[in-house]
C-alpha cells in the first residue's frame, strides 16, 4: 500500500519545483515518509526508481526558496544512491546550486557510507542498475570523482576528494559488502580494475588487502569472494590488478588465498604472470619474485606453469643472442627468477627434466663466458654452478673458482680500458699523474689473486696438537742474492731448480734491464720469448705484475726487435688468450712510456737574470753584502703583485716517433684470418676488443709522428670492415678509434687523404644515430682550412642542419659550442662522439 503513496509524493513534489517556505519542506517531508513506508530505497520498484530519479533532478534545479535547508540534503542521502550520485555531479555545474553546497553534500555522502551501500545495491540487483552504457558511466563517475570534483571546484575542493584519500575509503566500501548472500559481484570487479590502471593500486589495494587477508583465513566463502572478484575484472584491467597484488601481497600464500588459481583460468593472468613480469620487465623487486614463484609452487594444478616457466626462462638465459643484447640488469633478474624456480622444484620434477636442465647449462654457461662483461660472465658462472648443484646431488658438481669474487676475468677488462680512458682523460699532463695511476691496474690484480678462500682453524688437521714446536726464536732469514747480469737472469728463469733464486731473479729483473740497456739488446728477443712464457712457479706476491714490469722493460730498452717478436707471435698458433692479451697490455704500456718524456719539470721564478757582482778569491770581509742589500731593497719597496712561479713542463725526444709503426701495423694486418685455435671474428670477440682498444690508444699516443697519416688511414680501414659487429664492447673500441684518430692527426692530412673514408665514416655514424634515436652527438669532425691561424673544424649532425656545431683548436684548447653548451677539453668532446655507437 505505500507504493502508490510514495508515487504520488513523487509526482507531487516533481510537479510543483516552484513552491517555496512551508510547502516545500511539506512536499519533502511527504517524500521521505512515503520512502520509509515503503521499506527504503532498495523496495522500490523500477518504475519507482525512475520516478525517484527525476524528482532529485527537479530538485537539484529548484530554486534556492524551494530547497529548505537541511530538508533537499537528506532527500540524497536517504534515496537511492546510485542516482544521487548522478545527479550531485551533474549539480555541480547547475548555476542555481553553489558547487560549494553540493561538495557539502557529496562529502556526506561519503562519510555516511552511501558509497557501500551504492555498490552493494549495484551488486545485489544488478538488472536494475540500468543498461551495460549506464553501468559505464555509473563506473566512469564512481572512478573519476576526485578528478571532476577537482576540476568543478578548480582546485579548492575538500580533502576528502584527495586521490590519497578517497581511494582508501572506495576500498573500505569493498570490504563491507556482505558475504554469504547471492549477489554479483562484477561491477565491483569493474571498479577495482578501472582504479588499478589509472594507476591507483597503491591507494586502493593499501586498505583492500589486509581487510582480505584477515577476511580468507579461516572464512572459505569470503576466499570464494576473492577469487570471484579477481576472476571477473575485464582482460584490459587485468594485468594492473595482478600486478597490485603480487607487489603487495607479504608472501606467496597470501597471495594464493587471494587469487586463487586465477593463472589456470585466465589467459590474460597467465601471460602477465609467466611471460610479462619475468620475460619482458626486469625492474621488479626480489621479493616480487618470490611471491610469483612461490604462488606457482604452491599449489598441483599451478606447479606445471612453474616448469613451463623454467624452462622458458632457461631457454631465454642460453640465448647467445639474448645475452648479447639484453642489459645486465635484465640477464641479472632473469637469473634470480631461475634460482628462485631451481628452490621451489622437487625431486621428481627435477628427475623428469635432468636432461633439458643440463642441456640448457652447458649452453647458457658458453654464452656467458663469451661475453666480454665480466658481470655477465661471473652471474654464468653462479646460474650454472647452482643448476649442477640441483642435479648432480650426489655425483661431482661444478665448480667455478671466480665465480664469487673479481677473479682473472674482471682484471682482463678493466686494463686495457683503464689505460685507455687513463689516457684520453689526462691528455695535457701526459708524465707523473698517469705514470702514478697505472700501476693501480696491478694492484687489484694482485688483490684479486690474494682472494682464495682459506680454510678455517678447525678444518685443519689436529692430530699432531700434542707435538712441540721447535724453538725458531733464533733462526735468521737467508737472503738470496739476486743476480747482477741479464744471462745470469736468463739461467735463473729457464734451468734453475732454486726457487728461492727464481723470485730474487724476477723481483730484480726489471731495474737490472733498465740499467744495463747495452746487454739487454744482445738477448732482447730471447729475454721477451722467456717472460712471455713464464709462469708462476712460487706464490710471489704480485707475480704478474713483476712479469708485467720486465715485459715494459725489455720493449722499452730494444723496441724494434721486441715488438717484432710480440707482434708476430699474437698471430701465431698454440697461445692462450691470456698471453694474446698480456702481448697487447705490455704494447700499449711501452708505448705509453716511449711516447713521455723521460726528464721531471723543475720550478724557475718569472723574469730575465738578475745581475751579480762577482767577488775576488780571498774577499771574505764582506761575503754576505748581497743578503744585507736584498733585505734592506724587500724592506724600503712596495709591492702590489708577485709574479707566480711557473712549471717548466719536460720536454725531451718523443722515442715513440720511430718505432710507432712497428707497434701498430703488425697488429692491425692479419686480424681477419682465423687460425685452428684463434678466431678474431668468430667465437674470440673478447680479444678482438681488447685488441680494437689497444689499436685506439696507439693512435693517440703517435699524435706528431711521422707515421700517423699513415696509421690513421689504416685504422679507418680497419674501422670500416669491423662496423657492423654485434659485440658492444668491439663497437666502443671502433668508435674510440675513430676519436683518437681525428685528436692525433692534423687536420690537412685527414682532408687530403682520408676524404672519401672519413664521409663514409659519417654516413655510417648517422645511420646508427637515427637508429638508436640517442641525443644529438658528435657524428664526425671535418677539419676545413681558413685565413686565420686557429683551425676551425665543422661538426656536422645530420639531424639538424639548422645549427652548425663549430670546433675551434687552438694553443692547446679545445671549445666545441654546440646549441649553447660549451665542451671545454678533448674527452669531453670524445665523450660525446662515443655516445652515439650505444
Amino acid at each position: 500500500m505505500a507504493a502508490p503513496e510514495l508515487e504520488r509524493a513523487l509526482r507531487e513534489a516533481a510537479a510543483g519545483p516552484e513552491r517555496a517556505g512551508e510547502a516545500a519542506a511539506v512536499a519533502l517531508g511527504a517524500v521521505r515518509a512515503a520512502l520509509a513506508a515503503a521499506g527504503g530505497a532498495a523496495a522500490l520498484s523500477e518504475r519507482e526508481r525512475a520516478l525517484f530519479g527525476a524528482f532529485l533532478r527537479s530538485l537539484a534545479r529548484a530554486p534556492r526558496a524551494a530547497r529548505p535547508e537541511g530538508v533537499w540534503q537528506r532527500c540524497f542521502l536517504e534515496g537511492l544512491p546510485a542516482p544521487a550520485l548522478c545527479v550531485l555531479l551533474e549539480a555541480l555545474g547547475c548555476p542555481r546550486l553553489h558547487p560549494k553546497e553540493v561538495a557539502e553534500v557529496l562529502e556526506q555522502f561519503l562519510q555516511e557510507g552511501r558509497m557501500s551501500a551504492l555498490l552493494w545495491e549495484v551488486c545485489q540487483q544488478p538488472a536494475q542498475a540500468g543498461s551495460p552504457e549506464l553501468q559505464e558511466a555509473l563506473l566512469n563517475r564512481i572512478v573519476c570523482l576526485p578528478d571532476y570534483v577537482s576540476n568543478k571546484l578548480e582546485g579548492k575542493n575538500p580533502p576528502v576528494f584527495f586521490p590519497q584519500n578517497y581511494f582508501p575509503l572506495l576500498g573500505a566500501c569493498v570490504c563491507f559488502i556482505p558475504g554469504g548472500l547471492d549477489c554479483s559481484i562484477s561491477f565491483v570487479s569493474h571498479v577495482l580494475g578501472k582504479v588499478c590502471i589509472h594507476g591507483r593500486q597503491k591507494e586502493i589495494l593499501g586498505i583492500l588487502l589486509p581487510r582480505l587477508m584477515d577476511l580468507t583465513k579461516s572464512d572459505c566463502i569470503w576466499q570464494r569472494i576473492c577469487w570471484r572478484l579477481v576472476e571477473c575484472v575485464p582482460d584490459r584491467w587485468m594485468e594492473a590488478v595482478v600486478l597490485g597484488f603480487v607487489q603487495r601481497a607479504p608472501g606467496a600464500d597470501v597471495l594464493s588465498r587471494v587469487l586463487g588459481n586465477l593463472v589456470v583460468k585466465n589467459k590474460k593472468a597467465q601471460f602477465v604472470v609467466t611471460q610479462k613480469v619475468l620475460l619482458l620487465q626486469y625492474g621488479h623487486t626480489t621479493a616480487v619474485l618470490q611471491n610469483l614463484l612461490g604462488y606457482l609452487a604452491l599449489d598441483s594444478l599451478r606447479r606445471a606453469l612453474l616448469i613451463k616457466v623454467l624452462q622458458e626462462l632457461l631457454e631465454t638465459w642460453s640465448s647467445s643472442s639474448a645475452v648479447k643484447h639484453s642489459p645486465p640488469e635484465q640477464q641479472q633478474y632473469i637469473s634470480k627468477a631461475i634460482l628462485i624456480c631451481l628452490s621451489h622444484l622437487k625431486k621428481t620434477e627435477i628427475e623428469s627434466c635432468r636432461q633439458e636442465l643440463l642441456t640448457s647449462m652447458m649452453e647458457g654457461v658458453k654464452c656467458h663466458l663469451d661475453s666480454s662483461l665480466p658481470q655477465i660472465r661471473r652471474l654464468g658462472m653462479i646460474v650454472a654452478e647452482s643448476i649442477s648443484a640441483k642435479i648432480n646431488t650426489d655425483g661431482p658438481v661444478l665448480k667455478f673458482q671466480a665465480a664469487r669474487v673479481d677473479g682473472v676475468g674482471s682484471f682482463l677488462l678493466v686494463s686495457t680500458v683503464a689505460v685507455f680512458v687513463l689516457i684520453l682523460l689526462v691528455p695535457h699532463s701526459r708524465n707523473d699523474k698517469a705514470d702514478a695511476a697505472l700501476p693501480l691496474v696491478s694492484e687489484s690484480n694482485d688483490k684479486s689473486h690474494t682472494a682464495a678462500p682459506v680454510m678455517p682453524d678447525e678444518e685443519l688437521d689436529t692430530d699432531d696438537d700434542d707435538l712441540i714446536p721447535y724453538d725458531m726464536s733464533e733462526d735468521k732469514e737467508v737472503k738470496i742474492k739476486a743476480p747482477v747480469y741479464i744471462r745470469d737472469c736468463i739461467e735463473a728463469l729457464t734451468g734453475s731448480e732454486d726457487m728461492d733464486k727464481w723470485e730474487a731473479t724476477i723481483k730484480a729483473l726489471e731495474s737490472l734491464v733498465r740499467k744495463n740497456p747495452e746487454a739487454t739488446r744482445e738477448v732482447s728477443v730471447e729475454l721477451a720469448k722467456i717472460l712471455l712464457h713464464l709462469e708462476e712457479k712460487t706464490c710471489i706476491e704480485g707475480f704478474v705484475e713483476l712479469r708485467q714490469r720486465a715485459q715494459v722493460a725489455v720493449l722499452t730498452t730494444d723496441p724494434i726487435p721486441v715488438a717484432k717478436y710480440l707482434t708476430s707471435q699474437f698471430y701465431s698458433l698454440n697461445y692462450s688468450l691470456r698471453q694474446r692479451m698480456d702481448i697487447l697490455d705490455v704494447l700499449v704500456l711501452a708505448a705509453q712510456e716511449l711516447s713521455y718524456p723521460k726528464s721531471h719539470g723543475k720550478t724557475k721564478h718569472s723574469g730575465g737574470p738578475k745581475p751579480c757582482i762577482q767577488l775576488l778569491p780571498g774577499s771574505d770581509s764582506s761575503k754576505d753584502w748581497r743578503r744585507i742589500v736584498d733585505e734592506r731593497i724587500k724592506s724600503k719597496t712596495r709591492r702590489f703583485a708577485t709574479g707566480q712561479s711557473q712549471m717548466e713542463l719536460a720536454s725531451g725526444a718523443n722515442e715513440f716517433n720511430s718505432v710507432a709503426g712497428h707497434f701498430f701495423f703488425p697488429l692491425i694486418q692479419h686480424f681477419d684470418r682465423p687460425l685452428t685455435t684463434f678466431d678474431l671474428l668468430g667465437e674470440d670477440h673478447f680479444v678482438l676488443g681488447r685488441l680494437v682498444h689497444t689499436l685506439a690508444v696507439l693512435m693517440y699516443l703517435a699524435v706528431n709522428t711521422v707515421a700517423v697519416a699513415a696509421m690513421g688511414k689504416a685504422l679507418l680501414e680497419f674501422v670500416w670492415a669491423l662496423r657492423f659487429h654485434t659485440d658492444l664492447y668491439v663497437r666502443q673500441g671502433l668508435l674510440s678509434c675513430i676519436s683518437s684518430l681525428l685528436i692525433s692527426v692534423p687536420a690537412e692530412r685527414l682532408l687530403e687523404d682520408m676524404t672519401e673514408e672519413l664521409l663514409e665514416t659519417q654516413s655510417w655514424l648517422g645511420d646508427r644515430r637515427r637508429r638508436s634515436m640517442a641525443p644529438p652527438p658528435v657524428f664526425l669532425l671535418l677539419m676545413e682550412r681558413t685565413a686565420c691561424q686557429r683551425q676551425q673544424m665543422t661538426l656536422c649532425c645530420t639531424q639538424c642542419t639548422l645549427h652548425p656545431h663549430r670546433l675551434f683548436v687552438g694553443s692547446g684548447r679545445i671549445e666545441l659550442h654546440k646549441l649553447g653548451v660549451r665542451y671545454h677539453s678533448v674527452p669531453e668532446v670524445q665523450e660525446e662522439i662515443m655516445l652515439c655507437a650505444l
